[in-house]
């Protein structure tokens, strides 16, 4: 097994994903709903988002070659996005990538948000497709390296779901500062894996191979 790659991918699926970060959200388009009809929110979403990043992680790169989108391309338009989910993390604001305000107030107005805005884009928005199409590229169809994507992909689920479904109680535990602390530690630990993500692709480029 290679434990570097195992690391690379449970920190990079659970820093992007951030289920103490999605709490807040949770909370706020599930206000009116009775915790019953929550959970089944939850559930819900969640069943959704995983069935989305299994669809992208199997026909992402043949959707990639059909658009003549290379892999360093790809790889350094993915850390670049990364990079900006990162800073907006690190300065405790909502990202715009994975959910807006907007955005925020219909999911709360419609019957069942499961879909959006918990599924998409929070759980399976932008920054997460492009972290799974990232890693499955590193993995280089090794089998075991891509049943530790899958693995890191449905741990980082597993524990949304928990604090999806634990969405009281978390908060009035950890309280909104306990909330910002966690993302800001996860912001910096996603910053550093865009630039590397970055840089991987920057060496993976023939341009790059004719300046050495």
């Amino acid at each position: 097994m290679d434990l570097r790659f195992a690391a690379t991918a449970f920190v990079t699926a659970f820093t992007i994903m951030d289920p103490i970060g999605i709490i807040p959200i949770v909370l706020g388009v599930t206000a009116t709903v009775p915790p019953l009809h929550r959970t089944k929110i939850v559930n819900q979403a969640v069943l959704v988002a995983g069935g989305i990043l299994l669809f992208m992680a199997v026909v992402g790169q043949a959707l990639l070659g059909y658009l003549g989108i290379t892999l360093p391309a790809f790889t350094i338009a993915g850390g670049i996005l990364l990079l900006l989910i990162a800073i907006d993390m690190l300065f405790a604001r909502q990202t715009r990538a994975r959910v807006t305000a907007e955005e925020e107030r219909e999911g709360s107005e419609v019957p069942n948000p499961a879909v959006f805005p918990l599924a998409v884009p929070m759980l399976s928005g932008p920054g997460t497709i492009t972290t799974i199409l990232l890693l499955v590229n590193e993995a280089r169809g090794n089998a075991a390296n891509l049943f530790l994507v899958a693995l890191a992909y449905i741990a980082a689920l597993f524990v949304a779901w928990l604090c999806m479904r634990s969405a009281t109680v978390l908060s009035r535990t950890i309280g909104k500062t306990g909330i910002h602390v966690v993302t800001r530690l996860l912001g910096i630990i996603l910053a550093a894996l865009a630039v590397q993500f970055v840089l991987n692709g920057l060496m993976a480029t023939p341009l790059f191979h004719r300046g050495m």
